[in-house]
């Protein structure tokens, strides 16, 4: 069951994980990895492929006010998607290690869409604001990229993290 169909939740954005599809992990090593990031995260409707690869997961954390959705992606159009990103992200002010990044990006043909999601209250919108913590999505990217070798990246914003 995707957040999308949740009435209790909205969704604010999606971030993206971009790896070398052959990096793609167990379905195990994700539910470990994430696990042991916040005893108080909750993992629900795990998916797997063939051979036990991740598929899909959900990522409740009920202190944070969010929630995650995440699923696999892979093959061309997404390498082609992920050269285009590395394209727009390239400008001047680009830091060396960024640079490195986006080179990296056009060997990329899997990618992990993190679709961030805010629990919604009965009270003002402004009260509410102040109790969306996005501590949970920031943890769950950073150990994505470390356990595919992937880069996180933000394309609203055309920020790497």
């Amino acid at each position: 069951m995707s957040m999308f169909e949740n009435d209790q939740y909205r969704w604010r954005e999606t971030y993206f994980v971009v790896f070398e599809s052959a990096r793609r992990p167990k379905l195990a090593a994700v539910l470990k990895k994430l696990g042991a990031l916040n005893s108080r995260f909750a993992l629900a409707n795990p998916a797997a492929g063939p051979q036990g690869l991740f598929e899909s997961l959900t990522v409740l954390s009920p202190d944070d006010f969010a929630a995650l959705d995440i699923c696999y992606l892979a093959g061309e159009e997404v390498r082609e998607q992920a050269h285009e990103l590395g394209k727009e992200l390239r400008s001047p002010e680009c830091r060396k290690e960024d640079l490195a990044k986006l080179e990296r990006l056009a060997r990329c043909d899997g990618r992990f869409d993190v679709l961030h999601f805010e629990q919604l209250l009965d009270s003002p919108s402004d009260e509410l604001d102040d109790m969306f913590d996005p501590s949970t999505l920031l943890l769950v990217l950073e150990a994505l990229a470390e356990l595919t070798g992937g880069i996180a990246v933000d394309p609203q914003s055309g920020a790497l993290l």
